[in-house]
C-alpha cells in the first residue's frame, strides 16, 4: 500500500497539464481542408456545424449547395454527419466558416471534364438568353451558349425553358468558361443517318462569296463554290437564290467539327450542266452519285473500275482472234499462253497505272467560317459569378480569393 502511494504523488496530473495536452493534440484547420462536420444547431440563414474545433463552424445558406437554396432545412438536418469544405480561417471569437457548395463546385468541374473527354452530348434547360447568345445549367454550372451555336429558327428569347441537347466546346475551370454548342450536337445526331455519297434534298438557307448553306433536315451543311460545277463559278449568287431547293451530294462528315460537305458538281452528268442544265443534273443525281460511291470505294480498294473494264473487254476480245485461227490441238495450248500473260502482266499494270490521283484534290476540305469558335466577347462575364463570396455580415473573415 506504500508503495502504491508513492507511485501516485509520484505521477501527479494537474488541469493545467490536461489542458496542455488537449492542446498538444487538439486538429489544425486550414482554409481548402475537407473535413467531416456533424450539424448540431439550423439557424434561419445558416447552420452550427461541430467539426472538432474548440468552436462551432458556422456555414451560411448561400454556402450549402451549388444551387439556390431558400432555407437551410433542403439541405441539411440536425444530427448529420457529412463532409465540409473549410472557406475561410478562424476569425476573432475562433470561428471557421464552412461550405458544402465549394465541394460540389469543385466535383462539379471533374465531372463536366469527364464528359467533354467522352464527346458526350448533354441535355439541358436555358434559363436566360442575352445579345450574344443562351445559358444553362450543366451538372450545377453556368454554360453559355454562343448564338452561333444554336441552331434554331426560333428567336432567343423564345428558347427560355426548352431543353436542347449540347456539346462541350470549351470546359475551363481556371477561367470559369463552360461554353456548349446546340448546333454540334444536331449535326452529330444527324450524321449518324448520313452517308458520303448520299444524295439529299435541302433548301438554300445563306449565300456566302464562298459557298452556300443548305438546311438538310435541320442541320446545315456548306455547298462550296469550288463544288457547285466543273465550269467557273464567279459568285454563288449567280447559280443559287436564298430558299431555292436543291439537290446535293454528301461528300465529307466531319463529326468532330460538326460539318457537312456538299457537292453539286459530282452529280453533273456533263461538266457545266449545273448552270446549263440544272433539271438534268437533278434526275440524274441518283445514278451519278451510284457512280462517284464506285469510285470512292474502287480507290479505297486500290483499284480503278474505268480501266478494269476495259481490260476485261480486251481479254475477250483478244481470245475471239486467238481461237479462230489455231488448231484443235493447238487451242489450249494458245488458251493456257495467251490467258495467262493477259490477265497477270497486263492487268495488274493498268491497274497500277491508271488510279487516280486527284480525287483527294475533288473533296474541299471543310471552311473555317461553317463553326465559328465563341470569341471572348461573346462569352458573358456572369459565369464569374457562378461562386458568390458570402457577405461581410453572415462570413466573419473576408475570402480573399473569392
Amino acid at each position: 500500500m506504500v508503495n502504491q502511494k508513492q507511485t501516485v504523488a509520484e505521477i501527479g496530473f494537474t488541469h493545467e497539464d490536461f489542458a496542455a495536452l488537449l492542446d498538444k493534440y487538439d486538429y489544425h484547420f486550414s482554409p481548402g481542408d475537407t473535413v467531416a462536420g456533424t450539424v448540431f444547431s439550423i439557424e434561419p440563414r445558416g447552420a452550427l456545424i461541430d467539426i472538432g474545433a474548440k468552436t462551432a463552424a458556422y456555414i451560411p445558406i448561400q454556402e450549402m449547395s451549388i444551387n439556390r437554396v431558400d432555407s437551410p432545412e433542403e439541405v441539411l438536418q440536425s444530427n448529420e454527419t457529412r463532409e465540409f469544405f473549410i472557406l475561410t480561417d478562424e476569425n476573432e471569437d475562433g470561428q471557421l466558416t464552412l461550405s458544402i457548395r465549394r465541394i460540389e463546385y469543385m466535383r462539379a468541374w471533374e465531372r463536366v471534364r469527364q464528359l467533354q473527354t467522352e464527346d458526350a452530348t448533354v441535355r439541358s434547360n436555358v434559363f436566360a438568353t442575352n445579345r450574344g447568345g443562351a445559358l444553362v445549367r450543366i451538372e450545377g454550372l453556368r454554360g453559355f451558349i454562343p448564338g452561333s451555336h444554336i441552331s434554331t429558327r426560333k428567336p432567343k428569347e423564345d428558347l427560355v425553358g426548352e431543353e436542347l441537347p449540347l456539346k462541350f466546346l470549351e470546359v475551363d475551370e481556371d477561367r470559369n468558361r463552360l461554353v456548349l454548342s446546340h448546333r454540334r450536337a444536331l449535326v452529330e445526331r444527324k450524321m449518324n443517318r448520313l452517308e458520303v455519297g448520299e444524295v439529299v434534298i435541302g433548301t438554300v438557307r445563306g449565300i456566302k462569296p464562298y459557298g452556300a448553306f443548305i438546311d438538310i433536315g435541320g442541320v446545315s451543311g456548306l455547298l462550296h463554290i469550288s463544288e457547285i460545277s466543273h465550269d467557273h463559278i464567279d459568285t454563288p449568287h449567280s447559280v443559287f437564290n436564298v430558299n431555292d431547293e436543291v439537290k446535293v451530294m454528301i461528300i465529307d462528315l466531319d463529326a468532330e467539327r460538326g460539318r457537312i460537305s456538299l457537292s453539286t458538281k459530282q452529280l453533273e452528268p456533263e461538266p457545266g450542266d449545273m448552270i446549263k442544265n440544272r433539271d438534268l443534273v437533278y434526275d440524274k443525281a441518283e445514278e451519278m452519285a451510284a457512280k462517284y460511291r464506285e469510285q470512292m470505294f474502287a480507290k479505297q480498294q486500290g483499284i480503278n473500275l474505268e480501266e478494269t473494264e476495259i481490260v476485261a473487254e480486251e481479254i475477250p476480245a483478244a481470245m475471239e482472234e486467238e481461237i479462230p485461227t489455231a488448231s484443235e490441238e493447238e487451242i489450249p495450248a494458245a488458251m493456257e499462253e495467251e490467258i495467262p500473260t493477259a490477265s497477270e502482266e497486263e492487268i495488274p499494270a493498268a491497274m497500277e497505272e491508271e488510279i487516280p490521283a486527284a480525287m483527294e484534290e475533288e473533296i474541299p476540305a471543310a471552311m473555317e467560317e461553317e463553326i465559328p469558335t465563341a470569341s471572348e466577347e461573346e462569352i458573358p462575364a456572369a459565369t464569374e459569378e457562378e461562386i458568390p463570396t458570402a457577405s461581410e455580415e453572415e462570413i466573419p473573415a473576408a475570402i480573399d480569393e473569392e
